[in-house]
């Protein structure tokens, strides 16, 4: 048996917990070789111990720099880069406008878009060069439920992951026919390090210890489902393959179905 994504050379971004660990695993046990980009000294120093076969960039992912020494040091270990996924985010912890205050808004929201937003064009800026030089290469940009629909965040986290979806849609434009790029769209995610805004004083806190979080996540979906990083961590192995070489511009939703509309209450007799 071989593996979805034998001789696949991958550039992993926010890589040391959640949904960017569990696509480096997922990468890895399909067959692909993996370098990582992770802000976290901590989480670098497990990765780096936990697996010595992956290069390992500390860096801010909002920074072209930190982008650029990633993308050399894939080249420089497997020799060329076939797929770039970035899995970098903060949360807001659904606060709406009238929740923030004036003097918090803007730096409030500099701080969701440059992480959110910016970090995902300055892997792409680092990365294409090294994607064209090569055959059926691929991007995936981490979405959100909230790429897609209202309450799923707080007005600035909403906005951030309406900005990534905008950003699959046009870079698939701009680089086809050379890379395709496509977008993963998770639902409510458990087993994460998803922090709050430093600028809304929540970065200390994390989604994950919301209390009965699993038990909320799956009363919420169609399916009854609290998935976790590894259940998303398919949908970027499938994108990175080349059994999706005719797939670009588009987002896979492992959501537990909570896209569909709410049914109906029955009808009150007249």
């Amino acid at each position: 048996m071989t593996g979805w994504l034998d001789g696949k050379r991958a550039l992993v971004v926010g890589a040391g917990s959640g949904i960017g660990r569990a696509v480096v695993d997922a990468f890895l046990g399909e067959g692909a070789q993996v370098a990582v980009l992770e802000r976290d000294p901590a989480k670098c120093a497990a990765l780096e111990e936990e697996l010595p076969q992956v290069p390992v960039t500390q860096g801010d992912a909002t920074t072209a720099e930190a982008n650029e020494r990633a993308v050399a040091a894939a080249v420089t270990a497997f020799g060329g880069l076939d797929t770039l996924v970035n899995c970098v985010g903060i949360f807001d912890f659904y606060k709406g406008i009238s929740d923030i205050s004036t003097a918090e808004l803007a730096p409030a929201f500099d701080e969701m878009f440059q992480t959110n937003v910016l970090s995902h064009l300055q892997s792409v800026k680092a990365a294409v060069p090294a994607l064209r030089a090569q055959q059926g290469s691929s991007i995936t940009l981490t979405e959100s439920a909230s790429s897609y629909y209202a309450g799923r965040g707080g007005v600035l986290y909403v906005a951030s992951k309406f900005a990534v979806r905008g950003l699959v849609t046009t870079l698939a434009h701009e680089l086809a026919p050379d890379i395709r790029v496509n977008g993963v769209a998770p639902g409510g995610t458990l087993d994460t390090d998803l922090r709050g805004l430093r600028n809304l004083s929540l970065d200390d806190v994390r989604l994950d210890d919301t209390p009965n979080r699993a038990r909320d996540l799956a009363a919420r979906t169609p399916l009854h489902v609290a998935l976790t990083p590894a259940d998303h961590a398919w949908s970027f192995v499938f994108l990175a393959s080349d059994r999706s070489r005719g797939i670009t511009a588009t987002s896979t939703h492992p959501d537990g179905g909570s896209g569909m509309a709410a049914p109906r209450p029955p009808a009150q007799p007249r």
